[in-house]
């Protein structure tokens, strides 16, 4: 069974809802869930923050948070999946920012840098990631694969 068929059903099960806050994956996340049948009686809603002021207006991530560490960074992911889990109501959350690239990277933050928090009831968790930089294509579907998998475990352990 795929790992979205397999989160669906295990949302299903728990009787839990999801929620989606991406930028650099840009829908992608909540396009593999809502692919599947039967995911509207889990899926809540997907947002897609691509622009730091559609982060600062929809999320209310706090600018200053932006202007300190930048939109990608475990602060902004954190903010984001917090602000989420507010405006949702739902009880597992995604965050997802990075640099898909091919351009944007730095020394500090290269292409492929992503992060990805989860909230599952109260637990919080921030994954940081360096995915190489095979191309856009390749590190979002890679941050999504990560996303899926990183789903399954807790909200098997969670809730």
């Amino acid at each position: 069974m795929s790992l979205n068929k397999k989160i669906v059903l295990l949302l299903k099960r728990k009787r839990l809802n999801i929620a989606f806050a991406e930028s650099c994956t840009g829908g992608m996340l909540s396009s593999s869930i809502t692919s599947v049948s039967g995911s509207s009686k889990v899926f809540t809603m997907g947002l897609v923050t691509y622009a730091n002021q559609a982060k600062t207006s929809l999320l209310k991530i706090h600018p200053k948070i932006i202007k300190r560490y930048g939109a990608v960074s475990v602060q902004c992911c954190l903010a984001m999946v917090k602000n989420l889990s507010k405006i949702s109501k739902s009880k597992v959350c995604v965050s997802i920012t990075g640099i898909a690239g091919p351009k944007g990277g730095s020394k500090q933050k290269p292409v492929g840098l992503v992060y990805i928090g989860i909230k599952v009831g109260k637990k919080v968790l921030v994954n940081k990631c360096n995915f190489k930089n095979k191309g856009r294509i390749f590190i979002q579907k890679q941050t999504v694969k990560k996303t899926l998998n990183l789903l399954v475990q807790l909200i098997k352990r969670g809730s």
